[in-house]
């Protein structure tokens, strides 16, 4: 079964001005990505604004991100909703148009104990074939509900195409717990943009980030120079791929990822109500910082 790796890229929703997905933009972003290296897709997560989207869109934006990597890079979509019925349906449906694998992430707003995060995961991981690969996905400071070490092994334990985790808050400790799993067999990619490096070294598979939709470059030399063991190399891109996390935000606020990728050229629409796009004050003050920032690494 295929993994997550790498530099997995969570990416943006490219939405028109009243609220519409633009599919052609998802073309041009999906393109964008592949050309500059990264190594997997991972789209209609949170950074995708999943909750903005109804099962409609989430399977046109899904449909379109593997035509247009047609096999290029791995392509993981991201099923997690906001019931269990609509997540088993885009579970299926990204196995149906070929997708490598899905992630999903746990129950949210309402909370969930571990039998019932146990069960919802053993519910869409055996609604899928047992090859196509699962990663859990717990991001507990929004969804409000987390995946404790030991529900992770009792799932991937009943559900042999439950791989892996996306682990999206940055506490070291509970890493290293699901490193343990299955003898450090379980793939491991943290969601924290700015621990790259340390992440590899604890043996994490990659990182899933979503800074490198707009700035793929750093993260990108960042993994090739810790393949390569050069290690000062890779603490000072390291270094570059934190100035890029720092400057938008480390994505607490996707607009800044939308507007940094139209300074670059890439169009990738406005954000979905009630979220807001950026005012015109805040967008020169960041074109001014990316500016200068492009400057020192050479970046356009």
């Amino acid at each position: 079964m295929k993994r997550l790796y790498g530099v997995t890229t969570a990416m943006v929703t490219p939405f028109d001005r009243i609220g519409k997905v633009d599919l052609d933009k998802v073309e041009q972003l999906t393109e964008f990505l592949i050309a500059k290296g990264v190594h997997c897709l991972y789209p209609l997560g949170t950074t995708g604004e999943m909750v903005r989207l109804s099962v409609a869109e989430r399977k046109a934006i899904a449909e379109t991100v593997v035509r247009k990597a047609a096999g290029r890079v791995t392509v993981f979509i991201h099923a997690g909703a906001t019931t269990q019925e609509d997540t088993i349906e885009l579970a299926r449906h990204a196995e149906e148009i070929g997708a490598d694998g899905i992630g999903c992430v746990t129950p949210i707003f309402l909370g969930a104990n571990d039998r019932e995060i146990e069960e919802y995961y053993a519910a869409v991981a055996s609604s899928v074939p047992d090859h196509f690969p699962v990663y859990l996905y717990s991001i507990p400071q929004c969804a409000a509900n987390d995946i404790k070490a030991e529900v992770a092994q009792r799932v991937a334990d009943r559900c042999r195409n439950v791989i892996g985790i996306k682990y999206s808050f940055p506490d070291f400790l509970r890493i290293t717990e699901y490193l343990n799993i299955h003898g450090g067999a379980f793939s491991v990619m943290p969601g924290a943009d700015r621990l790259f490096l340390p992440l590899l070294a604890m043996g994490c598979d990659g990182v899933v980030s979503g800074v490198s939709c707009v700035y793929p470059e750093p993260f990108v030399a960042v993994y090739n120079a810790y393949l390569e063991k050069d290690l000062d190399k890779a603490r000072k891109l390291q270094k570059i791929a934190v100035k890029y996390c720092e400057t938008l935000k480390n994505g607490t606020n996707m607009s800044y990822f939308k507007e940094a990728l139209k300074l670059r050229g890439i169009e990738a629409g406005h954000m979905k109500a009630p979220q807001l796009d950026l005012p015109e004050a805040e967008i020169e003050r960041l074109r001014l910082q990316l500016d200068e920032l492009n400057k020192e690494t050479g970046y356009v």
